[in-house]
Protein backbone atom coordinates (compact mmCIF):
# COMPACT_ATOMS: atom_id res chain seq x y z
CA UNK A 1 0.00 0.00 0.00
CA UNK A 2 1.36 3.13 -1.06
CA UNK A 3 2.19 5.95 1.65
CA UNK A 4 2.04 9.65 1.29
CA UNK A 5 3.81 11.71 3.10
CA UNK A 6 2.57 15.27 4.35
CA UNK A 7 5.15 18.01 5.60
CA UNK A 8 4.49 22.39 6.08
CA UNK A 9 6.45 23.86 4.08
CA UNK A 10 5.45 27.24 5.59
CA UNK A 11 1.89 28.46 6.74
CA UNK A 12 1.11 28.85 3.15
CA UNK A 13 1.84 25.44 1.46
CA UNK A 14 1.93 21.82 2.64
CA UNK A 15 4.03 18.88 0.82
CA UNK A 16 3.41 15.90 -0.53
CA UNK A 17 5.70 12.90 -1.06
CA UNK A 18 3.85 10.16 -2.97
CA UNK A 19 4.70 7.84 -6.23
CA UNK A 20 4.01 8.96 -9.73
CA UNK A 21 0.02 7.12 -9.08
CA UNK A 22 -1.54 8.92 -6.01
CA UNK A 23 -0.01 12.09 -7.22
CA UNK A 24 -1.80 11.90 -10.30
CA UNK A 25 -4.89 10.76 -8.19
CA UNK A 26 -4.56 14.17 -5.93
CA UNK A 27 -4.15 16.16 -9.46
CA UNK A 28 -7.14 15.02 -10.65
CA UNK A 29 -9.15 15.05 -6.82
CA UNK A 30 -7.94 18.73 -6.75
CA UNK A 31 -8.79 20.17 -10.28
CA UNK A 32 -11.71 21.61 -10.98
CA UNK A 33 -13.47 23.80 -14.31
CA UNK A 34 -13.71 27.07 -13.67
CA UNK A 35 -17.24 29.16 -13.89
CA UNK A 36 -17.90 30.72 -17.43
CA UNK A 37 -14.42 28.66 -18.43
CA UNK A 38 -15.72 27.86 -21.96
CA UNK A 39 -16.26 31.64 -22.60
CA UNK A 40 -12.79 32.15 -21.95
CA UNK A 41 -10.29 33.55 -25.21
CA UNK A 42 -7.55 31.27 -23.60
CA UNK A 43 -10.01 27.73 -23.72
CA UNK A 44 -11.47 29.51 -27.00
CA UNK A 45 -7.87 29.07 -28.20
CA UNK A 46 -7.30 25.88 -26.68
CA UNK A 47 -3.79 26.63 -24.81
CA UNK A 48 -6.08 25.71 -21.72
CA UNK A 49 -8.81 23.00 -20.71
CA UNK A 50 -10.83 25.13 -18.44
CA UNK A 51 -9.29 23.60 -15.36
CA UNK A 52 -7.53 24.77 -12.26
CA UNK A 53 -5.49 22.37 -10.33
CA UNK A 54 -4.70 23.21 -7.10
CA UNK A 55 -1.93 20.36 -6.73
CA UNK A 56 1.53 20.90 -8.34
CA UNK A 57 3.05 17.90 -9.03
CA UNK A 58 6.29 19.35 -10.34
CA UNK A 59 6.45 20.72 -6.67
CA UNK A 60 4.17 18.41 -4.92
CA UNK A 61 2.71 21.55 -3.09
CA UNK A 62 -0.62 22.09 -1.97
CA UNK A 63 -2.02 25.01 -0.27
CA UNK A 64 -2.01 24.24 3.63
CA UNK A 65 -5.65 25.18 4.09
CA UNK A 66 -6.64 22.18 1.98
CA UNK A 67 -5.60 20.03 4.79
CA UNK A 68 -9.20 18.79 5.70
CA UNK A 69 -9.79 17.73 1.97
CA UNK A 70 -6.65 15.83 1.67
CA UNK A 71 -7.18 13.70 4.79
CA UNK A 72 -10.50 13.25 3.28
CA UNK A 73 -9.15 11.96 -0.06
CA UNK A 74 -6.70 9.44 1.88
CA UNK A 75 -9.58 7.95 3.41
CA UNK A 76 -11.41 7.69 0.71
CA UNK A 77 -8.79 5.90 -1.26
CA UNK A 78 -7.66 3.17 1.63
CA UNK A 79 -3.97 4.92 1.25
CA UNK A 80 -1.99 5.22 4.71
CA UNK A 81 -0.27 8.43 5.32
CA UNK A 82 2.36 9.62 7.14
CA UNK A 83 2.65 13.50 8.75
CA UNK A 84 5.97 15.04 9.45
CA UNK A 85 7.01 17.85 11.76
CA UNK A 86 8.88 20.84 10.45
CA UNK A 87 10.12 23.94 11.88
CA UNK A 88 6.75 25.36 11.14
CA UNK A 89 4.80 22.49 12.89
CA UNK A 90 2.57 19.41 11.97
CA UNK A 91 0.45 19.55 8.59
CA UNK A 92 -2.99 19.24 10.96
CA UNK A 93 -3.00 20.66 14.59
CA UNK A 94 -5.47 22.24 16.54
CA UNK A 95 -5.44 24.44 19.61
CA UNK A 96 -7.79 23.86 22.55
CA UNK A 97 -8.98 27.76 23.95
CA UNK A 98 -10.38 27.87 27.29
CA UNK A 99 -13.32 29.51 26.79
CA UNK A 100 -13.53 31.29 30.27
CA UNK A 101 -10.11 32.52 30.29
CA UNK A 102 -11.45 33.57 26.46
CA UNK A 103 -14.40 35.13 27.92
CA UNK A 104 -12.42 36.93 31.01
CA UNK A 105 -10.10 38.52 28.09
CA UNK A 106 -13.13 39.75 26.25
CA UNK A 107 -14.53 41.41 28.92
CA UNK A 108 -10.68 42.91 30.01
CA UNK A 109 -11.08 44.95 26.50
CA UNK A 110 -13.68 47.34 28.00
CA UNK A 111 -15.92 46.68 24.81
CA UNK A 112 -18.63 49.16 24.36
CA UNK A 113 -21.40 46.53 24.53
CA UNK A 114 -21.63 42.85 25.41
CA UNK A 115 -19.99 40.63 22.36
CA UNK A 116 -22.63 38.28 21.16
CA UNK A 117 -22.92 34.48 21.22
CA UNK A 118 -22.12 33.72 17.77
CA UNK A 119 -19.33 36.36 17.55
CA UNK A 120 -17.91 34.39 20.98
CA UNK A 121 -17.80 31.31 19.15
CA UNK A 122 -16.75 32.11 15.85
CA UNK A 123 -13.55 33.77 17.75
CA UNK A 124 -13.36 30.27 19.76
CA UNK A 125 -13.84 28.11 16.82
CA UNK A 126 -11.16 30.28 15.33
CA UNK A 127 -8.58 30.15 17.74
CA UNK A 128 -8.54 26.50 17.56
CA UNK A 129 -8.73 26.30 14.20
CA UNK A 130 -5.70 29.08 13.53
CA UNK A 131 -7.06 29.43 10.38
CA UNK A 132 -11.00 29.44 9.16
CA UNK A 133 -13.69 31.26 6.67
CA UNK A 134 -15.68 32.56 8.76
CA UNK A 135 -19.12 33.31 6.87
CA UNK A 136 -21.37 35.46 8.44
CA UNK A 137 -23.56 38.02 6.83
CA UNK A 138 -23.86 42.44 6.41
CA UNK A 139 -24.49 43.77 9.73
CA UNK A 140 -23.40 40.68 12.14
CA UNK A 141 -20.72 42.40 13.46
CA UNK A 142 -17.52 40.96 11.40
CA UNK A 143 -14.97 43.78 12.33
CA UNK A 144 -15.80 42.98 16.30
CA UNK A 145 -14.40 39.41 15.58
CA UNK A 146 -11.73 40.48 13.67
CA UNK A 147 -10.93 42.75 16.64
CA UNK A 148 -11.25 40.41 19.53
CA UNK A 149 -9.83 37.77 17.33
CA UNK A 150 -6.41 40.46 16.82
CA UNK A 151 -6.17 41.73 20.35
CA UNK A 152 -6.05 38.11 21.66
CA UNK A 153 -2.87 36.82 19.31
CA UNK A 154 -0.50 40.22 19.79
CA UNK A 155 -1.13 39.82 23.31
CA UNK A 156 -0.48 35.71 23.32
CA UNK A 157 2.23 36.00 20.59
CA UNK A 158 3.55 39.92 20.69
CA UNK A 159 3.79 39.89 16.79
CA UNK A 160 1.94 42.31 13.93
CA UNK A 161 -1.09 41.92 12.34
CA UNK A 162 -2.10 42.77 9.00
CA UNK A 163 -5.74 43.27 7.97
CA UNK A 164 -6.26 43.21 4.05
CA UNK A 165 -9.35 45.13 3.05
CA UNK A 166 -10.62 45.62 -1.20
CA UNK A 167 -11.19 49.53 -1.18
CA UNK A 168 -9.93 52.68 0.65
CA UNK A 169 -13.07 53.39 2.59
CA UNK A 170 -13.04 49.83 4.59
CA UNK A 171 -9.64 50.87 5.38
CA UNK A 172 -11.35 53.86 6.94
CA UNK A 173 -14.28 52.08 8.22
CA UNK A 174 -12.51 49.53 9.65
CA UNK A 175 -9.93 51.43 11.47
CA UNK A 176 -12.87 53.70 13.05
CA UNK A 177 -14.77 50.39 13.82
CA UNK A 178 -11.64 49.85 16.07
CA UNK A 179 -11.74 53.01 17.38
CA UNK A 180 -15.14 52.78 18.90
CA UNK A 181 -14.39 49.62 20.35
CA UNK A 182 -11.56 51.35 22.39
CA UNK A 183 -8.21 50.75 20.41
CA UNK A 184 -5.32 53.75 20.02
CA UNK A 185 -5.26 54.90 16.93
CA UNK A 186 -1.94 54.71 17.74
CA UNK A 187 -1.61 51.08 17.01
CA UNK A 188 -2.96 50.96 13.67
CA UNK A 189 -1.04 52.13 10.46
CA UNK A 190 -3.39 52.61 7.41
CA UNK A 191 -1.99 51.66 4.01
CA UNK A 192 -3.64 53.50 0.75
CA UNK A 193 -3.07 55.69 -2.53
CA UNK A 194 1.00 55.95 -1.65
CA UNK A 195 0.95 55.93 2.32
CA UNK A 196 4.03 54.73 3.55
CA UNK A 197 4.55 50.47 3.92
CA UNK A 198 6.73 50.60 6.55
CA UNK A 199 5.78 50.73 10.39
CA UNK A 200 6.53 50.02 13.27
CA UNK A 201 2.73 49.51 14.82
CA UNK A 202 1.35 46.53 15.42
CA UNK A 203 -1.76 46.47 13.37
CA UNK A 204 -1.55 47.34 9.66
CA UNK A 205 -5.23 47.64 7.54
CA UNK A 206 -4.65 47.83 4.09
CA UNK A 207 -5.80 47.43 0.46
CA UNK A 208 -4.83 44.67 -1.35
CA UNK A 209 -3.87 47.10 -4.39
CA UNK A 210 -1.34 48.86 -2.26
CA UNK A 211 0.83 45.70 -1.21
CA UNK A 212 0.43 43.12 -3.88
CA UNK A 213 3.69 44.46 -5.58
CA UNK A 214 5.73 44.47 -2.32
CA UNK A 215 8.30 42.21 -1.94
CA UNK A 216 8.00 38.76 0.35
CA UNK A 217 10.34 39.48 2.76
CA UNK A 218 7.70 42.90 4.06
CA UNK A 219 5.33 40.43 4.71
CA UNK A 220 7.10 37.88 6.85
CA UNK A 221 6.75 40.69 9.37
CA UNK A 222 2.67 39.36 10.19
CA UNK A 223 2.38 36.10 12.00
CA UNK A 224 -1.64 36.52 11.58
CA UNK A 225 -3.23 37.90 8.01
CA UNK A 226 -7.17 38.49 7.97
CA UNK A 227 -8.58 39.20 4.85
CA UNK A 228 -11.89 41.16 4.98
CA UNK A 229 -14.52 40.51 1.81
CA UNK A 230 -12.15 37.35 1.36
CA UNK A 231 -14.52 36.25 -1.46
CA UNK A 232 -12.48 38.93 -3.78
CA UNK A 233 -9.21 36.58 -2.73
CA UNK A 234 -9.61 34.15 -6.24
CA UNK A 235 -7.52 37.08 -8.31
CA UNK A 236 -3.76 35.92 -8.72
CA UNK A 237 -2.73 39.51 -6.91
CA UNK A 238 -4.77 38.45 -3.53
CA UNK A 239 -3.56 34.75 -4.23
CA UNK A 240 0.43 36.04 -4.38
CA UNK A 241 -0.20 37.60 -1.07
CA UNK A 242 -1.16 35.10 0.74
CA UNK A 243 1.36 32.76 -0.91
CA UNK A 244 3.99 35.59 0.41
CA UNK A 245 2.87 35.08 4.01
CA UNK A 246 4.59 32.25 4.69
CA UNK A 247 5.11 33.18 8.27
CA UNK A 248 1.32 33.99 9.25
CA UNK A 249 0.10 30.80 10.81
CA UNK A 250 -3.05 32.16 11.68
CA UNK A 251 -4.86 33.33 8.72
CA UNK A 252 -9.16 34.10 8.85
CA UNK A 253 -11.08 35.05 5.79
CA UNK A 254 -14.34 37.00 6.51
CA UNK A 255 -17.36 37.59 4.22
CA UNK A 256 -20.99 37.45 4.07
CA UNK A 257 -21.29 35.61 0.97
CA UNK A 258 -19.69 32.48 -1.29
CA UNK A 259 -20.13 32.67 -5.17
CA UNK A 260 -21.62 29.07 -4.81
CA UNK A 261 -19.00 27.57 -6.91
CA UNK A 262 -16.55 24.52 -5.97
CA UNK A 263 -13.99 25.63 -7.26
CA UNK A 264 -14.02 29.31 -5.91
CA UNK A 265 -14.91 27.96 -2.30
CA UNK A 266 -11.37 25.79 -2.74
CA UNK A 267 -9.31 28.06 -3.85
CA UNK A 268 -10.72 30.25 -0.48
CA UNK A 269 -10.20 27.43 1.86
CA UNK A 270 -6.36 26.61 0.18
CA UNK A 271 -6.07 30.44 1.30
CA UNK A 272 -7.79 30.34 4.75
CA UNK A 273 -9.46 26.89 5.46
CA UNK A 274 -12.32 25.60 6.26
CA UNK A 275 -15.27 27.48 6.28
CA UNK A 276 -17.19 28.20 9.40
CA UNK A 277 -20.84 29.76 9.08
CA UNK A 278 -21.01 31.79 12.05
CA UNK A 279 -24.60 32.94 11.70
CA UNK A 280 -27.47 34.04 9.16
CA UNK A 281 -29.10 36.73 7.19
CA UNK A 282 -32.46 35.02 8.59
CA UNK A 283 -31.55 33.82 12.25
CA UNK A 284 -30.50 37.79 12.77
CA UNK A 285 -33.62 39.15 11.44
CA UNK A 286 -35.17 36.68 13.75
CA UNK A 287 -33.75 37.76 16.84
CA UNK A 288 -34.17 41.92 15.89
CA UNK A 289 -30.18 42.43 15.37
CA UNK A 290 -31.33 43.03 11.92
CA UNK A 291 -33.64 44.95 9.68
CA UNK A 292 -36.47 43.20 8.36
CA UNK A 293 -36.25 43.21 4.45
CA UNK A 294 -38.99 43.55 2.01
CA UNK A 295 -38.35 42.67 -1.59
CA UNK A 296 -40.00 44.12 -4.31
CA UNK A 297 -39.50 42.94 -7.82
CA UNK A 298 -40.44 45.63 -10.31
CA UNK A 299 -41.55 43.71 -14.19
CA UNK A 300 -40.55 46.61 -16.43
CA UNK A 301 -42.60 45.10 -19.65
CA UNK A 302 -41.82 46.22 -22.71
CA UNK A 303 -43.99 47.19 -25.44
CA UNK A 304 -44.35 44.98 -28.46
CA UNK A 305 -42.82 47.26 -30.90
CA UNK A 306 -40.07 47.73 -28.52
CA UNK A 307 -39.45 43.95 -27.94
CA UNK A 308 -39.90 42.87 -32.10
CA UNK A 309 -36.98 45.96 -32.82
CA UNK A 310 -34.79 44.59 -30.25
CA UNK A 311 -33.28 41.96 -32.14
CA UNK A 312 -30.18 39.92 -31.58
CA UNK A 313 -28.00 41.89 -29.29
CA UNK A 314 -24.69 40.82 -27.05
CA UNK A 315 -24.84 40.86 -23.24
CA UNK A 316 -22.55 43.95 -23.48
CA UNK A 317 -25.30 45.87 -26.08
CA UNK A 318 -28.11 44.50 -23.98
CA UNK A 319 -26.98 45.98 -20.79
CA UNK A 320 -25.65 49.12 -22.95
CA UNK A 321 -29.39 49.42 -24.45
CA UNK A 322 -30.93 49.12 -21.08
CA UNK A 323 -28.88 51.58 -19.24
CA UNK A 324 -29.10 54.72 -21.74
CA UNK A 325 -32.97 53.97 -22.00
CA UNK A 326 -34.53 57.48 -21.40
CA UNK A 327 -38.23 55.95 -20.29
CA UNK A 328 -36.50 53.34 -17.91
CA UNK A 329 -34.47 56.22 -16.11
CA UNK A 330 -36.98 58.60 -16.28
CA UNK A 331 -39.22 55.61 -14.48
CA UNK A 332 -35.93 55.56 -11.90
CA UNK A 333 -36.07 59.00 -10.79
CA UNK A 334 -39.75 59.18 -10.36
CA UNK A 335 -39.40 55.88 -8.57
CA UNK A 336 -36.47 56.99 -6.35
CA UNK A 337 -38.31 60.66 -5.54
CA UNK A 338 -41.59 59.06 -4.49
CA UNK A 339 -39.96 57.10 -2.11
CA UNK A 340 -39.76 57.96 1.44
CA UNK A 341 -36.80 57.69 4.01
CA UNK A 342 -33.42 57.94 2.97
CA UNK A 343 -32.86 55.56 -0.52
CA UNK A 344 -29.88 54.02 -2.20
CA UNK A 345 -29.50 53.73 -5.73
CA UNK A 346 -26.93 51.33 -6.98
CA UNK A 347 -25.73 51.43 -10.61
CA UNK A 348 -23.05 50.60 -12.61
CA UNK A 349 -21.25 52.25 -15.38
CA UNK A 350 -20.14 55.84 -13.93
CA UNK A 351 -20.10 57.64 -17.42
CA UNK A 352 -23.35 55.98 -19.44
CA UNK A 353 -25.51 55.65 -16.06
CA UNK A 354 -24.77 56.60 -13.47
CA UNK A 355 -23.88 60.68 -13.71
CA UNK A 356 -26.99 61.00 -16.11
CA UNK A 357 -29.43 58.89 -13.46
CA UNK A 358 -28.07 61.69 -11.10
CA UNK A 359 -28.68 64.37 -12.74
CA UNK A 360 -32.26 63.36 -13.56
CA UNK A 361 -32.68 62.81 -9.80
CA UNK A 362 -31.51 65.93 -8.66
CA UNK A 363 -33.36 68.02 -11.10
CA UNK A 364 -36.29 66.33 -10.21
CA UNK A 365 -35.69 66.15 -6.59
CA UNK A 366 -38.06 68.19 -3.99
CA UNK A 367 -36.54 70.71 -2.57
CA UNK A 368 -34.67 70.43 0.24
CA UNK A 369 -34.13 67.31 0.27
CA UNK A 370 -30.00 66.49 -0.73
CA UNK A 371 -28.60 64.13 -3.27
CA UNK A 372 -25.27 62.54 -3.30
CA UNK A 373 -23.36 60.65 -5.98
CA UNK A 374 -20.72 58.62 -4.92
CA UNK A 375 -18.23 56.52 -7.34
CA UNK A 376 -14.50 55.80 -7.62
CA UNK A 377 -13.40 59.27 -8.50
CA UNK A 378 -15.02 59.99 -5.72
CA UNK A 379 -12.21 60.53 -2.46
CA UNK A 380 -12.60 58.60 0.33
CA UNK A 381 -12.60 61.33 2.70
CA UNK A 382 -15.37 62.16 1.02
CA UNK A 383 -16.96 58.80 0.72
CA UNK A 384 -16.77 58.91 4.64
CA UNK A 385 -18.16 62.23 4.80
CA UNK A 386 -20.89 61.43 2.57
CA UNK A 387 -21.60 58.32 4.65
CA UNK A 388 -21.58 60.30 7.95
CA UNK A 389 -24.21 62.91 6.67
CA UNK A 390 -26.93 60.03 5.56
CA UNK A 391 -26.69 58.48 8.75
CA UNK A 392 -28.19 61.70 10.45
CA UNK A 393 -30.54 62.38 7.43
CA UNK A 394 -34.13 61.12 7.31
CA UNK A 395 -34.77 61.30 3.86
CA UNK A 396 -31.22 61.66 1.60
CA UNK A 397 -30.95 60.06 -1.77
CA UNK A 398 -27.17 58.01 -2.20
CA UNK A 399 -26.80 57.46 -6.23
CA UNK A 400 -23.32 55.53 -5.77
CA UNK A 401 -22.11 52.69 -7.70
CA UNK A 402 -22.06 49.26 -7.20
CA UNK A 403 -18.21 48.97 -6.57
CA UNK A 404 -18.18 51.70 -3.88
CA UNK A 405 -21.09 50.73 -2.25
CA UNK A 406 -21.93 47.37 -3.04
CA UNK A 407 -19.03 45.73 -0.85
CA UNK A 408 -18.51 46.18 2.93
CA UNK A 409 -19.87 49.95 3.78
CA UNK A 410 -21.87 50.60 6.32
CA UNK A 411 -25.36 52.39 6.28
CA UNK A 412 -27.05 52.85 9.51
CA UNK A 413 -30.90 54.91 9.06
CA UNK A 414 -31.06 53.03 5.15
CA UNK A 415 -35.08 52.61 4.30
CA UNK A 416 -35.21 51.69 0.52
CA UNK A 417 -32.77 50.10 -2.17
CA UNK A 418 -33.04 50.35 -5.94
CA UNK A 419 -30.79 48.09 -8.16
CA UNK A 420 -31.26 50.26 -11.11
CA UNK A 421 -28.39 47.97 -13.48
CA UNK A 422 -28.84 44.31 -13.94
CA UNK A 423 -26.67 41.99 -11.90
CA UNK A 424 -26.52 38.04 -11.51
CA UNK A 425 -23.93 37.85 -9.11
CA UNK A 426 -24.69 36.41 -6.42
CA UNK A 427 -21.96 38.15 -4.20
CA UNK A 428 -22.74 41.26 -5.49
CA UNK A 429 -26.70 40.46 -5.30
CA UNK A 430 -26.45 39.65 -1.34
CA UNK A 431 -23.29 42.41 -0.46
CA UNK A 432 -25.73 44.93 -1.92
CA UNK A 433 -28.57 43.76 0.08
CA UNK A 434 -26.58 44.16 3.50
CA UNK A 435 -26.25 48.09 2.99
CA UNK A 436 -29.89 48.00 4.20
CA UNK A 437 -30.01 45.28 7.03
CA UNK A 438 -28.75 47.75 9.66
CA UNK A 439 -31.58 48.82 12.19
CA UNK A 440 -33.05 52.00 11.62
CA UNK A 441 -32.87 54.57 14.54
CA UNK A 442 -36.70 54.80 13.86
CA UNK A 443 -37.17 50.80 13.60
CA UNK A 444 -38.42 51.22 10.11
CA UNK A 445 -37.88 48.24 7.41
CA UNK A 446 -35.91 48.14 4.32
CA UNK A 447 -37.36 47.97 1.11
CA UNK A 448 -35.60 46.81 -1.79
CA UNK A 449 -36.44 46.96 -5.28
CA UNK A 450 -34.88 44.79 -8.04
CA UNK A 451 -35.74 46.23 -11.45
CA UNK A 452 -35.98 43.41 -13.91
CA UNK A 453 -35.82 44.00 -17.87
CA UNK A 454 -38.81 41.62 -19.81
CA UNK A 455 -37.45 42.35 -23.15
CA UNK A 456 -38.77 38.73 -23.83
CA UNK A 457 -39.82 38.12 -27.25
CA UNK A 458 -41.28 35.10 -29.40
CA UNK A 459 -40.31 33.12 -26.14
CA UNK A 460 -36.64 34.04 -26.33
CA UNK A 461 -35.69 35.25 -23.06
CA UNK A 462 -33.53 38.68 -22.87
CA UNK A 463 -29.87 38.34 -20.86
CA UNK A 464 -31.22 40.90 -17.96
CA UNK A 465 -34.90 39.02 -17.39
CA UNK A 466 -32.55 35.87 -17.18
CA UNK A 467 -30.51 37.44 -14.28
CA UNK A 468 -33.49 39.03 -12.93
CA UNK A 469 -34.69 35.51 -12.37
CA UNK A 470 -31.54 33.95 -10.79
CA UNK A 471 -31.90 37.28 -8.44
CA UNK A 472 -35.21 35.86 -7.24
CA UNK A 473 -33.75 32.24 -6.71
CA UNK A 474 -31.01 33.53 -4.63
CA UNK A 475 -34.00 35.63 -2.38
CA UNK A 476 -35.59 32.56 -2.06
CA UNK A 477 -32.27 30.53 -0.94
CA UNK A 478 -32.15 33.54 1.80
CA UNK A 479 -35.83 33.34 2.74
CA UNK A 480 -35.90 36.28 2.13
CA UNK A 481 -40.01 37.97 1.88
CA UNK A 482 -40.69 38.54 -1.92
CA UNK A 483 -43.33 40.13 -4.08
CA UNK A 484 -43.23 40.51 -7.78
CA UNK A 485 -44.85 43.46 -9.90
CA UNK A 486 -45.73 44.03 -13.42
CA UNK A 487 -45.19 47.38 -14.48
CA UNK A 488 -45.88 48.64 -18.85
CA UNK A 489 -43.40 51.13 -19.83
Amino acid sequence: METIRIRKLNHANLHIDCEYGPAEELKEFFSFFVPGYQFMPAFKRRVWDGKIRLFDTRTGELPAGLIYHLMKFIDSRGYKFELIETPYGMPYSEDKPNAKEFLNFVESLGLPFKIREYQFMACMEGLKRKRAILLSPTGSGKSLIIYVLMRWFIKQHKRKVLIIVPTTSLVEQMTNDFKQYGLDEEFVHKIYSGKDKATEKPIVVSTWQSIYKLPKIWYEQFGMVLGDECHGFKSKSLMNIMNKATEAEYRYGTTGTLDGSETHELVLQGLFGKVFKVTTTKALQDDETLAPLDIKRLILDYDLETRQTFGKKTYQEEIEWIVENDRRNRFITNLTNDLKGNSLVLFNYVEKHGKPLYEMINNKVTEGRKVFFVSGEVATTDREAIRGIVEKQKNAIIVASLGTFSTGINIRNLHNIVFASPSKSQIRVLQSIGRGLRKSDDGKPTTLYDIVDNIVYNGKPNFAKLHGDHREEIYTKEQFNVKTYKIEI
